[in-house]
């Protein structure tokens, strides 16, 4: 709708609103220059005071109209129809100037966002618009003038951080401050007396609106005329006079038109805000402190002098007539002061007596009063007894506004959302200390009518507030008005002459003037704003001034009043006597003095004589007298509490222990009289004696919190004895003394007036201060874990019982936030003094725990999981409580991380964290949660009913619980396994909360907290920092469910309006002034979300959740373009970082880490390519776009700046190191190379591949930007040698670690380890260590001011590793996106000519690099790893090649080899850690590669001839052998340390070590196996495996998670594999079959399963996959049969022992061969019943000759023959029947079921013939060519068994006739065993396929492959498969017809039996269905047999042979034989003629 400028302007970017939180400080707005550049295109506006925004003129209107504005800071914009409509409107309805009307919708759009919510049907669009901008507007309006306030405070002060600003903008926005003052005032009362706007007038709420925001104005003209005379501006008479004349006309605001729509509570608050501030600028201008001064009145001023209105005697006598004339109680401030300035001009009158005449006549006016006759006193003493007078009020006034209004308070100031712009201001306070000052210089202190009321606004003034706004005023007093004269300090001298008479007056005085603002149990008090006034530096040393003053006072009184009976002062026991020095007895002259010495309270002794003066009328049985007698107050104090404990004590029945509590001066032999505190008449008023208690703890704490220099000093102060006291008494310890009265006090029964509140909060916050003194800390733990009072359970008596039963019932929890105060100084205490327990005292710690473990667990059970539903009055406190014990939970997480193992206080943390995560329940987890969901109607609530401080204490509540919920999350990612279950937190934030409406229109009843978390990222009513945590939160719950298997929840799911929510994130990272780290931290969830979650994704990177396709890659943009239109312009993230990239160069200078942000967003868009394909061509085939990228990736990062700090500075109340700054700029640089370099690399990943290999390779656009560094050799070298260079120093560790272990032993550097993801850490120099953390662990020894230096040095030390860390961060990922990238481009760089050469010079170069490494430690290790990659990713480039290399590459070669066994034995970074698991990053698996490649190279140009000489093979050789020692060392090492756990790493390691093991012991690179079998047999490490063989569980269901994971177990496949490679040598086999391999493979986790038959193709608990079992069984058959193999016939010995295995797994081997054509079939049974009959194959070839036969042997290959046999006739029928057998296949993986739903569907009359059709049935096809090589195995197996060689070769009474098995008849039956009839059926249809395969080209496929495993079946292979087939058919036939006939007789019962005995000696066949057992032949049979059937089945046989010849004879050309000299069919049609048909004939 509105084009956005090419050009941007501040005027439009930058609101008022933000300036004016710039100007205050909280935001950070830049550099002065900066702002200065904001304000000063706004001085016209910011001057116009009365119309900042201009009225419409023509001039502006043209401008509109043509199209094109500039505005005032030269930016152009142009102005297309619709922003002229809407200008035009806004014009019009606010009457303001049409530029300033653009300006402002641009602004308004561009800040707030425009958000129509559907038009209702009586409004148009632009009123819509202005309904919606008027609130925008109004509030700009009032920050208009909000924006002077901090220029005016700024000017008058040098050490405000913009005074430099303020001081050069203010003369040129204001050059006149008078004329400026006089304009307010007219624009004020203008105000007053204005008329709703006619277009309003029909509108009762607009009207409303407009006149408050009428008022509003008012009172911020009210604020800014104050602060303008503050200083700016000078007090002369005509404008005082204007000033004056405007208070009364409008009586203090109260007097305006509008007065009928103001009648609400805000409005009345406003009118009251207004009269309050009138009263102030009344009383400032008269300037009372400075005509108090000596020279304050001049009545002749020198004319240079600024004028004054004391100058005028007509301001003088206008302004006297006005006050005169207005004598209102509201206006008795100014009355009262007004009264002073005429004393101090009376006075200044008498000293000087030349004054001009008209002064003369006025003052003489005002010292004679007409009609006053004799009774002549001058009118200034009358007005100030009348101002006095309790009719008028004013101290109640004074009260008021010091109590109730926003301007003093600022929790009313929030609680009615004050339009006040800075509540509570000190100038405010100081303006009425003058008022109080010059009314104690008016009437004597004495005199004040109403003095405890006096006093009590005294108190209000300087101690109920928060501490920042009093403390300056309180140091002025102490400092300044104390030493002006006795008037201003008299209030203190009447209390201290009372006291301790009266004990409060002077305890609550000096408590009010320590400084320290209010305590928690004021009402006025809000802990929101108790952290809102969180002091600088310097008021906490203001602050120790004042309470050292309060200190010093009361340490030393001079006087101590006493209450004595008139009856003591007369008689033989007289202890005092009268004094008679006046007139008459009741005279001023009486004095006592004392005859005895006396002990008074406090322990002090007033010595005989002393003399004290009467303070009351002697009429009475008693007087009171103050005694000169100088004592410590304190001690008194401390009387006060003891006898409070004594008294409570006694009272209870305890009168035994009142001795331990107080100073035990009643011991006999005293000889003082002793005087108690009754004794000395002390008065209890209504508060009774806890009252008194408080008072007296209250001060103790004011005093010494915060200050523990003081307080030490204080108590011990408290501990001296007095130098007068003869005895030894000793005083009460004040930590055992707070402890009893809190003890008493909450172990009381529940009294009917609770009045108990203060005393056990005041007792708390004594404890609580005093935990910060090391010295008494101790005292006070112990105390603590001795009482059972503080954190009892409700049942047992204290504070659960008695304060919060008490607390729920008023709803007011003062002491609940008390005690939650105390445990949380217990916590900081505890971890502040860890570093300052000794080693040897541990039991301290111990005890610490303790109580904080009895702490934690009374707080969570008693209040956290209750709290929400107690009644409250404030709803705040209900947050506040919630905030406390969430930030204690918060505070324990980070200062002892879970994850830490070395940790302080572990238990604690751990308690805290398995509440919240472990073992959580709801109850511990609906509190956080639910107060997110419900916060934004809450707070919606609160800011309707302004309800601002509530508001305030909400937001304080969200931080607080965001920060705690982020670390939760954080932590359970560092913890869980991938696949974890998400924990409650997390199931309770993804599930919908009743919370009622949020910040948008909806009312619904349910609310997502995720969407709540959303939604305070982009509002701006809930401070700063919750929309940065919000945003911390949803990052880390996104990072948190993405690991939750195995459906993880979503956020887009959780998301309302998820468009919305990604538009207002969208606008955040492209906005430029909002604050960096919530643009940084958006940028990391957009991040996080495009990686995790697609949908979200979508939204990000297209801004719709459906994605156009566009029409080719020519039209996509423009249509692109056309949808975005259509969707109003929707920005999305790819957008906003392709235009960021367009300035890449300024961001790389001036904000590397937004560059860094921006380029992370890009990389992970790219790495989800696929998914974004139609978002990212356009991209993707832009040129400007990739020459950004190249260029970035190219661009140098130039020297590395130095990274060892030699100072720390202070910016922005934050310590940095010197060098943070230049370090993280270098850092973030290079992290933004790496991502550019990795968003190259994933392009080209994305570009699709070559579908065949004769399809060209097309280059992507990103590489062509990228090659031509590629082709120049030394722009690729330096570019890989500046990513492999490190800068890392172990040096800087060493010595950190040694300073600690010399000064901090107790603390170790992992303590202060960052616990942050390290996606939200900052490179710099808080990126590892916290110097945070460091900080608050050393807080206690930064009071010793010895060991400041050593901290200090720390801090330094730590610093430096994080600069140094960064940088090495940066390079590593640096060194790892370079080695991404070479894996990308292997294809495009392999073909490069000449690439080759240059890559193995650049691996020979970076690998002697590596081999001169010669740092040590765990980071220098990761490096190594990552350079290592890099070296491998190089390596992998320049691959294997089949071409010979030039001389020079093959030199480069062999210096890599060589360097590579340097590697292999750098004693710096040494293998043998990494192997042994020592290093965080391992990096033995990437030098296991690499060697695999050089050992594998090394082997390829070893078997060229002349490529290596002697010199070069003998390198090669010393690599073999370091490489081959050292991987059977780490085998060895491998397969221990996996017998005793289980360990992905330890499966990795042991594949890897396998797979260089197998290419190292190759024959053609090891010419020699005896080095590397000794070093086997030294290291036993062949029967290690075999142990852990034994020992491991082979099937993986011990972690069964793992195992669905991976698919196969852990360890036994890699063992099983070594064991491959080992018999495949056969020195190996035979050294093997030496270590008790059989007794292994019997004995073991699978043996039992195997013995009973049970191992199945799938296990239930992993479906889809192949089971492990049967895995692991197939290869311990085939390891099995290459032994037996291998050895042959020479080890019988083994071959025997073999066998002994089969009746063990005799189950398993006959459920193998008992298959049958009616059971399922899966390629997995398939290789079984192959490796099964494989083995009797290996046991019959290595079986010695029939001569000598093992009976062993023979029996198991007897019972072979019969199960052989039966599976043969099934066999038989599945290829005769395909059909049926596709249709027995089952699927076992998802590549098996894939491939057959692609498989078409076979018909019933398919035959074997057309299986082999590729285009019909692949799968099908694969699956016969499968059990042709099984049938194959199984006859060639039967021709073995039955030597038919030897029946072929031997002489017929040689031949073995028991081997005859095979019945000689043509019946082929499925349950029998196979006859010659099926042998015969079997070898036809062999015989028909050859035919097929035969006439068919050799290298066609005949079935492609499943799988990357598998090659294509070709007709070659099936072939081959089928002759073989053929072949030991036709064998078999033929020899076993032949052995059947020359049997002497057959006796099928004797045969059938003996089958029978085989089988039960050796097999069990499958009980149910026994489909291995033939049927016992009939006789028929055997008279058939007789009968010639021998004729029939021979000549059968001969045809088959005669049609076998010529088929067998063209296979000769498919096979590709040579010319044979034998052909098989004619031997065995001569040995069948010979043997058969001849003798039957």
């Amino acid at each position: 709708m509105l084009g956005e400028p090419s050009q941007r302007s501040k005027l439009i970017d930058v609101t008022y609103q933000q300036l004016h939180s710039f100007l205050s400080g909280r935001l950070e707005g830049g550099s002065q220059e900066q702002i200065t550049q904001i304000i000063t295109p706004r001085t016209a506006q910011l001057r116009n005071v009365s119309r900042p925004y201009g009225k419409p003129n023509d001039a502006s209107r043209k401008a509109i109209e043509s199209g094109t504005v500039t505005l005032s800071d030269g930016v152009k914009l142009q102005v297309d129809d619709v922003a002229k409509e809407f200008t035009t409107v806004l014009s019009k309805h606010f009457d303001i100037d049409e530029i300033h009307a653009l300006i402002l919708l641009r602004s308004f759009l561009y800040n707030e966002g425009l958000h129509l919510n559907g038009f209702k049907s009586d409004k148009t669009l632009l009123e819509e618009l202005v309904a919606a901008i008027t609130p925008f507007y109004y509030s700009e309006r009032l920050f208009v003038l909000r924006t002077l306030i901090p220029l005016f405070r700024a000017q008058q002060n040098a050490e405000d951080p913009i005074h430099v600003i303020a001081s050069e903008n203010l003369p040129k926005i204001i050059p006149d401050g008078r004329v400026l003052a006089g304009e307010l005032i007219d624009e004020y009362l203008r105000k007053t007396s204005e008329e709703v706007p006619s277009n309003l007038g029909t509108d009762p709420r607009a009207a409303s609106r407009w006149a408050k925001q009428n008022c509003k104005e008012q009172l911020l003209l009210l604020e800014v005329i104050f602060w303008a005379m503050w200083g700016y501006v000078s007090c002369d008479g005509s404008l005082v006079v204007k000033l004056y004349e405007a208070a009364y006309d409008t009586n203090l605001g109260s007097s305006q038109q509008n007065t009928m729509l103001l009648l609400d509570d805000e409005g009345a608050q406003i009118l009251q805000d207004s009269a309050a501030l009138w009263i102030l600028i009344t009383i400032e201008v008269l300037e009372l402190e400075r005509i108090a001064e000596p020279d304050g009145v001049e009545f002749s001023p020198p004319p240079d002098h600024a004028s004054f209105y004391v100058t005028s005697v007509d301001s003088v006598k206008r302004i006297h007539a006005l006050v005169m004339a207005n004598t209102g109680s509201q206006h008795a401030c100014a009355y009262l002061a007004w009264a002073f300035v005429l004393s101090r001009l009376h006075a200044k009158a008498q000293e000087n007596k030349e004054i001009p005449d008209a002064y003369r006549s006025f003052l003489d006016s005002t010292i004679s009063p007409p009609g006053r006759g004799k009774e002549r006193e001058p009118t200034h003493a009358l007005m100030a007894r009348t101002a006095l007078s309790s009719d008028v009020g004013l101290f109640n006034l004074l009260l008021t506004i010091l109590t109730s209004s926003p301007v003093f308070v600022t929790a009313t100031a929030w609680r009615t959302g004050s339009t006040v712009t800075d509540p509570n201001a000190i100038a405010f306070r100081s303006v009425l200390k003058g008022l109080l000052m010059s009314t104690v210089e008016l009437v004597p202190v004495e005199l004040i009518p109403e003095f405890d009321s006096f006093v009590e606004v005294w108190i209000a003034l300087f101690g109920r507030s928060e501490s920042r706004s009093v403390v300056g005023i309180c140091k002025q007093f102490w400092q300044y008005d104390w030493h002006q004269g006795a008037a201003r300090r008299a209030i203190f001298d009447v209390a201290r002459s009372r006291f301790p008479i009266h004990f409060r007056p002077l305890v609550r005085l000096l408590r009010a003037l320590t400084g320290s603002g209010f305590l928690d149990t004021d009402s006025l008090s809000t802990t929101a704003s108790a952290e809102y006034s969180r002091i600088s530096d310097g008021d906490v040393a203001d602050q120790e001034i004042c309470s050292r003053h309060v200190f010093y006072y009361m340490d030393k009184l001079p006087t101590f009043s006493l209450v004595i009976p008139v009856s003591s002062c007369s008689g033989p026991n007289a202890v005092y006597e009268k004094v008679q020095y006046g007139p008459s007895a009741s005279g001023p002259g009486l004095t006592y003095k004392n005859i005895r010495a006396i002990r008074l309270p406090g322990g002090s002794i007033m010595s005989p004589r002393s003399t004290g003066r009467l303070l009351s009328s002697d009429g009475g049985d008693v007087v009171a007298v103050c005694w000169e007698h100088e004592n410590s107050g304190w001690k008194v104090v401390i009387d006060v509490l003891t006898e409070y404990v004594t008294r409570r004590r006694m009272y209870v029945g305890t009168a035994d222990l009142y001795q331990d509590v107080t100073f035990g001066r009643t011991g006999p032999g005293s000889v003082p009289l002793t005087l108690r505190l009754e004794d000395v008449g002390m008065e209890i008023d209504d508060g009774g004696d806890e009252a008194l208690a408080t008072d007296a703890l209250d001060l103790i704490r004011s005093v010494i919190q915060d200050q523990p220099g003081l307080a030490e000093e204080l108590l011990e102060s408290l501990e001296i004895g007095d130098a007068s006291s003869a005895n030894d008494s000793r005083p009460p310890d004040l930590v055992q003394l707070t402890t009893m009265i809190l003890e008493e006090a909450l172990s009381r029964s529940q009294a009917r007036n609770f009045s108990r509140t203060q005393l056990v909060t005041s007792a708390m916050s004594v404890l609580s201060a005093l935990l910060t003194l090391p010295k008494y800390s101790p005292r006070v733990w112990l105390y603590i874990r001795s009482t059972s009072v503080l954190f009892s359970s409700t049942q047992t008596p204290g504070f659960a019982s008695v304060a919060l039963t008490a607390e729920r019932v008023s709803g007011q929890y003062t002491m609940t936030l008390a005690l939650l105060h105390l445990v949380q100084q217990l916590a900081q205490e505890a971890f502040a003094s860890v570093v300052m327990i000794p080693p040897d005292n541990q039991r301290l710690s111990q005890v610490k725990e303790e109580v904080l473990l009895r702490a934690a667990n009374f707080v969570h059970g008693e209040i956290w999981v209750e709290h929400v539903g107690w009644k409250y009055v404030q709803l705040g406190d209900r947050f506040e409580i919630g905030r406390r014990i969430s930030s204690l939970y918060s505070y324990i997480l980070v200062q002892s991380p879970p994850a830490i193992g070395n940790r302080p206080y572990p238990v604690l943390s751990q308690a805290i964290i398995d509440t919240l995560v472990h073992k959580a329940a709801s109850s511990s987890i609906l509190p956080l949660v639910s107060a997110i969901a419900t916060s934004p109607q809450t707070l919606g609530g609160l800011y309707a009913s302004r309800h601002l401080g509530d508001a305030r204490r909400l937001i304080f509540l969200l931080e607080s619980h965001l920060q705690l919920i982020r670390l939760v999350l954080n932590f359970k990612q560092q913890t869980s396994p991938q696949g974890a279950k998400p924990s409650l937190l997390e199931q309770a934030l993804c599930s919908r909360i009743s919370g009622g409406a949020g910040f948008s229109d909806s009312a619904r009843a349910r609310v997502d907290p995720v969407d709540v978390l959303a939604t305070f990222v982009k509002e701006r009513n809930v401070g700063t920092v919750v929309p940065l945590e919000a945003m911390r939160v949803l990052h880390a719950l996104c990072s948190s469910l993405s690991m939750v298997a195995p459906s993880p929840p979503t956020i887009v799911g959780h998301l309302t309006n998820p468009e919305a929510t990604v538009a207002s994130l969208v606008r955040i990272v492209e906005h430029p002034y909002d604050e960096l780290p919530l643009r940084i931290s958006v940028w990391n969830f957009i991040t996080l979300a495009v990686d995790k979650e697609p949908a979200l994704a979508n939204l990000f990177v297209a801004g719709d959740f459906h994605i156009p396709m566009g029409e080719g890659k020519e039209k996509a943009p423009d249509k692109t373009r056309r949808d975005s239109k259509d969707k109003g312009e929707r920005t999305t993230a790819l957008e906003v970082s392709r235009a960021a990239l367009e300035h890449w160069k300024e961001l790389w200078e001036a904000n590397p880490q937004l560059l860094a942000s921006v380029l992370q967003f890009l990389l992970v868009v790219w790495q989800h390519g696929h998914e974004h394909k139609a978002r990212i061509d356009a991209t993707r085939q832009n040129e400007e776009f990739w020459s950004r990228i190249a260029a970035i990736a190219r661009e140098e990062l130039g020297p590395y700046p130095d990274y060892v700090t030699n100072s720390l500075v202070t910016s922005d109340d934050e310590r940095h190191s010197d060098l943070h700054e230049a370090v993280s700029v270098q850092a973030y640089r290079g992290m933004a190379k790496s991502y550019a370099v990795q968003i190259l690399g994933q392009d080209v990943f994305l570009q699709p591949r070559p579908t065949s290999s004769d399809a060209p390779l097309l280059k992507p656009l990103s590489y062509t930007k990228l090659a031509p560094m590629f082709k120049a050799e030394e722009q690729l070298n330096e570019s890989i040698l500046e990513a492999v260079s490190s800068l890392y120093d172990p040096s800087l560790y060493d010595t950190v670690t040694e300073h600690l272990s010399e000064n901090f032993p107790s603390l170790s550097l992992e303590q202060i380890r960052s616990q942050d993801p390290l996606v939200e850490r900052e490179l710099g120099d808080d990126f590892v260590f916290s110097p945070k953390l460091l900080r608050s662990r050393l807080q206690l020894c930064l009071m010793d001011d010895e060991r400041v230096g050593d901290v200090e040095e720390v801090e330094k030390q730590v610093t430096s590793i994080n600069l140094n860390m960064s940088l090495t961060h940066s390079q590593i990922a640096l060194a790892e996106a370079w080695q991404f990238l070479f894996r990308q481009l292997l294809p495009f760089i392999r073909v490069e000519p000449g690439i080759r050469s240059s890559l193995l010079t650049l691996a020979a170069t970076i690998s002697a690099d590596l081999a001169r490494e010669r740092r040590q430690g765990e980071v220098v290790a990761t490096i190594h790893g990552t350079r290592l990659g890099v070296l491998l990713s190089i390596l992998e480039a320049a691959w294997f090649t089949t071409t010979a290399d030039a001389a020079t590459d093959v030199d480069s070669f062999i210096t890599l080899v060589s360097n590579v066994r340097m590697i292999l034995l750098n004693e710096a970074q040494p293998l043998s850690q990494s192997f042994l698991g020592k290093l965080a990053l391992p990096f033995h698996r990437t030098l296991l590669q690499i060697l695999y490649f050089v050992v594998r190279e090394s082997r390829n140009m070893a078997r060229r001839p002349k490529v290596f000489n002697a010199s070069k093979r003998l390198t090669v050789t010393e690599l073999v052998d370091a490489t081959v020692t050292l991987v059977v060392d780490a085998l060895r090492l491998t397969f221990d340390s996996a017998r005793t756990r289980l360990d992905l790493d330890l499966d990795r390691d042991m594949e890897l070590l396998v797979a260089v093991f197998e290419q190292c012991t190759r024959p053609d690179i090891c010419s020699s196996s005896l080095p590397w079998l000794a070093k086997c047999q030294e290291t036993d490490v062949i029967n290690s495996s075999l142990d852990l063989l034994v020992h491991s569980d082979m099937v993986g269901l011990s972690d069964l998670p793992l195992l669905r994971v991976r698919r196969i177990p852990l360890y036994s496949p890699h063992v099983l594999l070594f064991h491959m490679a080992l018999v495949s040598v056969p020195s190996g086999a035979e050294r093997f079959a030496s270590e008790g391999v059989i007794a292994a493979f019997s004995n073991n986790s699978l043996s039992s399963a195997i013995s009973a038959g049970q191992v199945d193709v799938m296990l239930p608990e992993l479906p889809g996959e192949r089971s492990p079992v049967h895995r692991a069984y197939c290869s311990m058959l085939a390891i099995i049969s290459g032994v037996i193999s291998a050895l042959g016939r020479q080890h019988q010995y083994f071959t025997a022992a073999a066998c002994g295995i089969v009746p063990l797994y005799g189950k398993q081997i006959s459920r193998a061969l008992s298959w049958s054509i009616g059971d399922p079939i899966t390629l997995p049974l398939l290789e079984e019943m192959e490796q099964v009959v494989n083995l009797f194959y290996a046991i019959t070839e290595s079986a010695p000759p029939l001569t000598n036969q093992d009976p062993i042997i023979t029996k198991v290959l007897r019972v072979f023959g019969s199960h052989a046999l039966i599976l043969l006739q099934q066999l038989n029928y599945a290829l005769t029947h395909p059909n049926h057998l596709a249709s027995l296949l089952e699927p076992v993986t998802a590549e098996e079921r894939a491939a057959m739903e692609k498989e078409p569907i076979a018909t019933a009359s398919i035959s074997s013939v057309d299986m082999v059709d590729l285009q019909k049935h692949p799968l099908t096809a694969r699956l016969v060519h499968r059990v042709f090589k099984l049938c194959s195995l199984v006859v060639s197996t039967l021709v073995s068994t039955s030597h038919a060689y030897d029946v072929l070769l031997g002489e017929q009474e040689d031949w073995p006739v028991h081997e005859a098995l095979v019945v000689p008849h043509s019946k082929v039956v499925l349950g029998e065993p196979a006859s010659v009839g099926t042998l015969l059926e079997l070898a036809n249809c062999s015989l028909d396929i050859l035919r097929n395969l035969v006439n068919r080209p050799a290298g066609q496929a005949i079935a492609p492959a499943t799988s990357l495993k598998e090659v294509p079946l070709s007709v070659r292979q099936a072939t081959l498969t089928v002759r073989q087939n053929l072949e030991a058919l036709l064998i078999y036939a033929v020899t076993q017809l032949a052995m059947w006939l020359s049997k002497p007789d057959f006796d099928p019962a004797a045969a059938d039996m003996e089958t029978d005995e085989h089988a039960s000696q050796a097999m069990e066949v499958r009980e149910p269905v026994a489909k291995g057992r033939a049927p016992r032949p009939s006789l028929t049979l055997a008279e058939r047999l007789r009968r010639g059937m021998t004729g029939e089945m021979a000549s059968d046989l001969q045809a088959l042979l005669t049609r076998s010849k010529p088929v067998l004879a063209k296979s000769d050309e498919v096979l590709e034989k040579k010319q044979t000299s034998g052909d098989l069919t004619q031997v065995l049609l001569r040995f069948l003629n010979e043997r058969v048909v001849a003798p039957a004939a």
